[in-house]
This record gives C-alpha cells, sequence and structure tokens, in this order.
C-alpha cells in the first residue's frame, strides 16, 4: 500500500483508484492550518504532524481545510504543496467565499500544476471577523458551480468531492440537501463526505437515500473528535450547520470532570463512529479534531479491537437527534437504524400540503403567460423589447417601471439575472446571505439562515413548492451561473432576448 519513493518520500495509492477500483476502507485525517507563518509555533507543529501522518500507512490521504469558520487562515496549499511533493495524497479544500469565478479557476490551473488531484469543492461559511472588521463575502459561484468547473478542466486533472449535510431537524431542511446532493452529482462530484453528525440513524439514512436514488458513489463518513469544549462551541451553533444536542452536551460535561478531561470518552467515541460507519457500508472515515498522534493510534487500537458486530450497539448508543427530527426513511424496530420503508407521514404530507401564499401564486400566474417560453405572452414581450432595444431612452424608463415593482414585491438588486421563478419568487441577491442559485448551502439552523435570523429562502421556496406538488424538482435544470455583465440591465429585456442563465446559449456554454 504505502511503498518509499527513490527520494526517500512516501508514495501512496491515488484516491481516485482506492475509492473507484478497489473495495478498500479508506482513511483521511483533516488538517486544520493555522494563522500566520507556517515557520511560526502553531504552523510548524501542524506541518510536523502533517508529515508523520503522511509517513503512516493507515492514512491513505490527508485533508486540508481552506479558512474554516470563515476566518483567514494560511492558505492550504502551503502545507498542502509539501505533502504533495512527498508523495502523500493530499484533498485540498476549496470554498466560494473568498474567490470569485475568475480566482477560483487560475486557481485550479495552479493546483493541477503543482500536483493535487482531489478538490473538496465547498461554497464556505459565511466570513466572520478579519483585518479590520469584518470580510466582504464573495460567493460568485457556489459548490455546484465550482464542481463543473472543476469537472470541465481539461484532461479530467481532478477528482472532484462533495459534502451534504443531512443531520438537519426539519424536512424543509433536510429534503432540499439531498436535492442539491444529486444536483452535484451530476455537476461532477465523485466522492461525497458527510457534515459533522452523532445520529447513527442519520447516517444510515444518507446511505440508504443515495442507494434509494441510484447515485453510485463512494460516501466517507465524518468522523470529529469531540473535546468537552469543542462541543460547547458547537452546542453554541459556532460552526454553521454544526449540531451537539443538550444530550449530548450533558454527557460532554459529565466526561469533561474526569481526571483526563474526558479525552479517554471522546477518544472510544470516535471509534465507536468509525465502527459505525464500517458496520453501515461507508467507504471510509474522515477523522477531524484537535489530534495528536497517539490519538489517531487509540482510535486504531479501539476499532481494530471491536467485534465485528458491535457496531449494532453503538448505533443504539450513538443517536443524539434533535427534537422532532425529521427523517425520510421509517425507522427499524430491531435496530433503531433506517428501515427502506420511506417516512409514511412525510408521503401523507405530500398529498394534502399546506397552500402558498396568494402573492407567490400570482406570480406564478403571471410568469406561466408571460415568461414560458412558446406563450403568446412570451411572444409579446420579445417583440416589444426587440423594439425598446432600438429606444434607449424607453428602455431606460421601462427598466426604471421594473425595478420599482420588482423592489416592492421582491427586495429586489437589480441583478439583471433574474432567478426568482426558481426560487419560488425569492430574491437570492438580497434575501441568502450567499446569493445560493443551485440549492441551500449547509449551514442552515432550525430553518434559519447561518448569517442572521432570517429564514434560509430554499426552505422557503420548498414549502410554496410543495403545495403544487413540485419540491423534487426544485433543482432541476442546468447548473445556474449570474452573469455579472447583466448587473444594472433590464432582467425582463435579459430573459425576451435570450442573454440570461436561462437561455439556451447560457446553458451550453
Amino acid at each position: 500500500m504505502v511503498q518509499p519513493s527513490a527520494a526517500g518520500a512516501w508514495t501512496k495509492r491515488p484516491l481516485r483508484y482506492l475509492l473507484e477500483e478497489t473495495g478498500t476502507f479508506v482513511t483521511v485525517a483533516e488538517l486544520a492550518t493555522s494563522r500566520g507563518l507556517i515557520t511560526e509555533p502553531d504552523g510548524s507543529r501542524v506541518l510536523e504532524l502533517a508529515r508523520t501522518l503522511a509517513e503512516h500507512p493507515r492514512f491513505h490521504a490527508l485533508s486540508i481545510t481552506d479558512n474554516p469558520g470563515g476566518h483567514a487562515m494560511m492558505s492550504a496549499d502551503t502545507m498542502g504543496t509539501d505533502l504533495v511533493y512527498r508523495g502523500q495524497e493530499v484533498i485540498i479544500h476549496l470554498s466560494c467565499k473568498d474567490w470569485n469565478r475568475n480566482a477560483l479557476e487560475s486557481r485550479c490551473w495552479m493546483l493541477a500544476s503543482e500536483g493535487f488531484r482531489n478538490v473538496l469543492a465547498l461554497s464556505g461559511d459565511y466570513p466572520v471577523s478579519g483585518y479590520h472588521g469584518q470580510a466582504a463575502p464573495v460567493f460568485d459561484i457556489d459548490s455546484v458551480g465550482l464542481l463543473k468547473l472543476l469537472s470541465e478542466m481539461p484532461g479530467g486533472q481532478f477528482f472532484p468531492g462533495c459534502v451534504v449535510s443531512n443531520y438537519k431537524r426539519l424536512e424543509r431542511e433536510v429534503m432540499p440537501q439531498y436535492f442539491k446532493l444529486a444536483k452535484k452529482i451530476q455537476a461532477g462530484a465523485r466522492f461525497i463526505i458527510n457534515q459533522i453528525g452523532y445520529d447513527a440513524r442519520k447516517m444510515d439514512e444518507l446511505l440508504r437515500y443515495v442507494d434509494l436514488r441510484g447515485c453510485k458513489i463512494p460516501v466517507i463518513a465524518n468522523v470529529f473528535v469531540l473535546s468537552a469544549s469543542a462541543a460547547r462551541y458547537f452546542h453554541a451553533g459556532k460552526i454553521p450547520g454544526v449540531i451537539v444536542t443538550d444530550e449530548l452536551m450533558a454527557r460532554a460535561d459529565k466526561q469533561a470532570a474526569s481526571p483526563d478531561r474526558g479525552r479517554s470518552f471522546f477518544l472510544e467515541f470516535a471509534a465507536k463512529q468509525c465502527a459505525i460507519a464500517r458496520g453501515l457500508g461507508y467507504r471510509g472515515i474522515y477523522l477531524g479534531g484537535h489530534l495528536r498522534l497517539e490519538d489517531y493510534e487509540r482510535i486504531f487500537r479501539l476499532l481494530d479491537g471491536f467485534a465485528p458486530n458491535d457496531w449494532l450497539d453503538f448505533a443504539r448508543e450513538i443517536r443524539f437527534a434533535q427534537p422532532g427530527e425529521f427523517y425520510f426513511f421509517e425507522r427499524d424496530a430491531r435496530t433503531g437504524l433506517s428501515s427502506p420503508v420511506v417516512n409514511r407521514e412525510y408521503l401523507r404530507s405530500k398529498q394534502d400540503p399546506p397552500g402558498a401564499p396568494l402573492a407567490y401564486r400570482v406570480n406564478r400566474r403571471i410568469h406561466r403567460y408571460a415568461f414560458e417560453e412558446g406563450r403568446a405572452g412570451f411572444r409579446a414581450g420579445q417583440k416589444l423589447y426587440q423594439v425598446v432595444e432600438r429606444c434607449p431612452k424607453l428602455a431606460r424608463i421601462l427598466h426604471g417601471a421594473e425595478h420599482a415593482v420588482k423592489m416592492m414585491q421582491f427586495d429586489c438588486r437589480d441583478c439583471g439575472d433574474c432567478s426568482l421563478p426558481e426560487i419560488a419568487y425569492l430574491c437570492p441577491e438580497s434575501q441568502c446571505a450567499k446569493n445560493q442559485r443551485n440549492g441551500p448551502c449547509g449551514g442552515a439552523r432550525g430553518g434559519l439562515c447561518e448569517a442572521g435570523e432570517k429564514e434560509c429562502i430554499w426552505a422557503r421556496a420548498y414549502d410554496r413548492l410543495k403545495a403544487y406538488g413540485q419540491e423534487e424538482q426544485m433543482l432541476d435544470g442546468p447548473v445556474v451561473y449570474r452573469n455579472g455583465a447583466l448587473r444594472g440591465t433590464s432582467a425582463w429585456a435579459n430573459a425576451f432576448l435570450g442573454r440570461d442563465h436561462r437561455s439556451p446559449k447560457a446553458s451550453s456554454s
């Protein structure tokens, strides 16, 4: 598996080969870079650990974060380049929060040139405090758009992966996550890592859902090794999308009172999660947390010492669900995990969903008759705006009227490349902190946006579309890229004249 090269470095088999050509249960360690120079104490400590893990035969890949939590950290490829040159398989995190599409494409060329092959595509956490205040987010494209960019790089340079966050409490959060996962796979994702979570039933559900939808793609289980301080941080909602329930927090506090501050408990807890992942059929484990080499070794010894069916007992133990948590599948009475039967209450709710708001119903009807291609209203709009194009003064008047109407109804920001029809008439420019146009990010908590107390627009869109039985199609269609060149122009003109992202030309480009 691991062979020293002539230069003395270690060469490991490609992650792509292990996941697609073998049945190897892979082990990945996540490494968070530090603030400051790599030569400073914190940076040197992480680099020394990374080099040690690179020579450890148990690890198949090392994964390096990209400004986690929205904080400015040392660039992932600074340490990653050192590891790649040593023959180590590296997963580089690449997020959209700090880079526009041109900068992301440039980074992709650089990463490919430096020998990086495995990229985890992320929308990214909303930026927090930075140099002289809070940094402005970018979010020019999202994880779906980035995956498509990676998959279309010449020569098949990258083995791109994605993240899914199904540890959510509400149906209106969970189901859009699954729909977006399907869109990520269509856009080019070749492996999946799930979000941090502590509920074996949700671990089981993810695999069952992927299998139900016929998605033949390897899934790696995220196992974050808790400490009392990390549990408190997660419990307080400081990391978007990561949940530590009151029950788990109480257990962590109790263990923190022990002489080793709960270290032995938390390492065993992580080893049990690894055993659950292996028993359920995950293709590997993704170990995160502030760990030392001896901590990893302790987890491996525990994992190797478990009996083949011990994981079933662990799955009954590690089931920290939120009150009223939604599950896509019915509970299996024997194991306490998921059964193959889809949640009956969920299916009943699809037969008699709540109604949609009046304003949304009206806007649907207007769109149907005026903006759907082939309709008489659309043909009339085309003819009108072909005339308007030749009359700049009239164009300004109509654009002003359009913006005034849309501002009152939707808080329109005049982007010129409108996604209102695709998000149930909710504006991503003004109502989504990350301007997500291909589905929700993973940061919502209890239906609320990670960057404030607003409801997630994708959760709201799910409810509106469910009233018409169309929620499962909410992310159908090509990947949406907003065209920045259209900002400040008439979205109606752009729609009628085929200049926005819905035009066949934009979809095929």
